[in-house]
């Protein structure tokens, strides 16, 4: 029989009911034994509807670090809390899945890489959108250089209206940052990986305070308290990386735009073009004509899928548990999201100053 690991959820909130837990659950390797929350009644509800007869539920994190039969830990609190936690974490000797972005800050997000090395452990950030079949397909056609060198990638996280009221989303100090962090760090998660591109030279960036000043505004989920809106609204940039290629960056909870997406991508290549926006489309030139295809995902395998019916949440999951398992690097590896980490602050600091900011 396999063996099976056993599982820590900390922080028992939205993320960790409709991604992490649901998924984790479904993997006859994971016994979800350990729930912590600082509302222990969270705590007790994910363990009654997800965890093992005999799980434990914690108010406090660092108890359920201290039970030494947990071999993994799952990070979904907010962003302020990521790098303590996982730390702790991984000195404890846990492999560490960390909900995204890595960190609030850079220096936390590379205490995050530097723990891992210590303890020998794995360390891996939350970016789904990698498990996407869109995702997985563009991305073999990336390794096998289809699109031959990808010089301009274009990374979309656009909401007309998506500002997410409730928690701490709009709390600059809690969270680090609004769109940018939250859903623009996937996108420019993807680029880099379909690039495989991660050394930056220079950024550029705006984020703007515009619609997030405007009471009783249009929004999905209610309007906001323009006083509690500390985080930008929108943000845009431009990334130059070492080796000459360009990365543009657009992220947006609130913006006077009529197409939306997000956790998507434009690639550019020598040979051919790719582009998520509306579906997975092809482009580029044969036999001196242009041409155009459309990519028809469920007529074709995708890589890693062993049945349609596994989503991309539960993917994720279950190619972290096997990398632990068969002791192989986990498909995001902290090395890359500490990258993501740093341009999104270089963007913030752009913005601040006004200046591009250089990497050595």
């Amino acid at each position: 029989m396999e063996k099976q690991l056993r599982v820590g959820i900390i922080g028992c909130g939205g993320i960790a009911n409709a991604k992490h837990m649901p998924s984790l659950a479904k993997l006859p390797q994971v016994e979800l034994a350990a729930f912590a929350n600082r509302t222990p009644d969270k705590a007790r509800l994910a363990a009654q509807s997800f965890g093992s007869a005999d799980a434990k539920v914690y108010a406090d994190y660092r108890e359920l670090l201290e039970d030494r039969t947990i071999d993994v830990v799952h990070v979904c609190t907010s962003n302020d809390t990521h790098a303590e936690i996982a730390i702790a974490a991984l000195a404890a000797g846990k492999h560490v899945m960390c909900e995204k972005p890595m960190a609030k800050t850079t220096a936390e997000a590379r205490r995050m890489v530097e723990a891992a090395k210590r303890s020998g452990k794995k360390l891996t950030i939350s970016y789904n959108n990698r498990y996407r079949p869109d995702s997985q397909y563009l991305y073999q056609m990336c390794r096998n250089q289809d699109l031959g060198h990808i010089y301009w990638a274009k990374a979309y996280a656009l909401r007309r209206r998506g500002v997410p009221t409730w928690g701490a989303f709009l709390s600059k100090e809690k969270q680090g940052g609004g769109p940018l962090l939250d859903i623009g760090t996937h996108s420019l998660d993807l680029a880099l990986w379909m690039m495989d591109n991660y050394k930056p030279k220079t950024v550029l960036g705006t984020a703007f305070h515009q619609l997030g000043k405007q009471p009783n505004a249009a929004n999905p989920y209610g309007s906001w308290d323009p006083s509690r809106f500390t985080v930008e609204d929108s943000a845009l940039a431009m990334i130059t990386m070492d080796n000459g290629a360009t990365v543009t960056l657009e992220a947006s909870w609130a913006l006077n735009i009529v197409h939306e997406g997000t956790g998507k991508v434009t690639l550019c290549g020598t040979a051919a073009g790719a582009d998520m926006w509306d579906g997975l489309t092809i482009n580029g030139e044969k036999y001196g004509k242009l041409y155009t295809t459309r990519i028809h995902l469920e007529d074709v395998g995708v890589p890693f899928y062993e049945t349609r019916k596994e989503s991309p949440a539960d993917l994720e999951a279950r190619l972290w548990i096997e990398a632990i398992l068969n002791d192989r690097e986990p498909v995001v590896q902290p090395e890359q999201a500490l990258v993501v980490q740093e341009i999104l602050e270089a963007i913030y600091v752009s913005a601040e100053t006004g200046q591009a900011v250089n990497f050595e």
